[in-house]
């Protein structure tokens, strides 16, 4: 699956299709699960494995586009009019509006991309709780970079959930990691709707 994905990201920067299209037919390839960013496959992933669910095996790829700008160009190559991939994936609320309108040309139906209220860290320590990640970040080895964030003036009127949303994005690599971490600490009950609701098409 891996030799897919990346044919798809050469496709869909400009390269040729037919790589593509021929591990799809070979793999087979049923599913694509188009998702923003590497963050959001970490969670995807963990999510996937703690439920014993091997995606690769079951014929669906989760790709990361680069960014919600991307999505028409990935839902033509991959969707009815393309290899004819069933597709889902997930969008933050601000970016709603634009995939509805991206989509539309493409046959590709917005109602299987599921909505998460700010992005999907956001709704992971919302699941969580602030105490509760924190007490990871603890474990993982970052609290002291997240108290110094915390006392830089810039962050002194956000909430400590903002803070804590803020702090994953403000190193490379930090939002894949926790992206994993704080799947893996979500009890059954725990997961967030959009999450749950895109694992329910798969």
């Amino acid at each position: 699956m891996e030799s897919f994905r990346e044919a798809v990201i050469t496709w869909a920067a400009g390269g040729p299709g037919d790589v593509a299209a021929e591990l799809a037919a070979r793999l087979p390839v049923r599913a694509a699960v188009l998702l923003e960013g590497p963050s959001d496959v970490a969670a995807v992933e963990a999510l996937a494995a703690g439920r014993g669910r091997k995606l690769d095996a079951e014929g669906v790829c989760v790709l990361p586009i680069g960014g919600a700008m991307s999505v028409g160009r990935f839902a033509r190559l991959l969707g009815p009019e393309g290899l004819g991939l069933r597709l889902t994936g997930l969008c933050d609320a601000r970016e709603r509006p634009f995939y509805e309108k991206a989509l539309a040309p493409t046959a590709a139906s917005p109602r299987t991309f599921f909505v998460c209220a700010a992005d999907l860290e956001d709704e992971l320590i919302r699941a969580l709780g602030v105490p509760r990640v924190r007490e990871l970040i603890r474990a993982e080895g970052d609290l002291r970079a997240l108290e110094t964030f915390e006392r830089q003036p810039a962050q002194r009127e956000r909430t400590a959930h903002q803070r804590m949303r803020r702090f994953l994005g403000t190193k490379k690599g930090r939002k894949i990691h926790y992206g994993r971490v704080l799947v893996e600490a979500l009890g059954p009950r725990d997961v967030p709707a959009p999450l749950e609701e895109l694992f329910a098409t798969l």
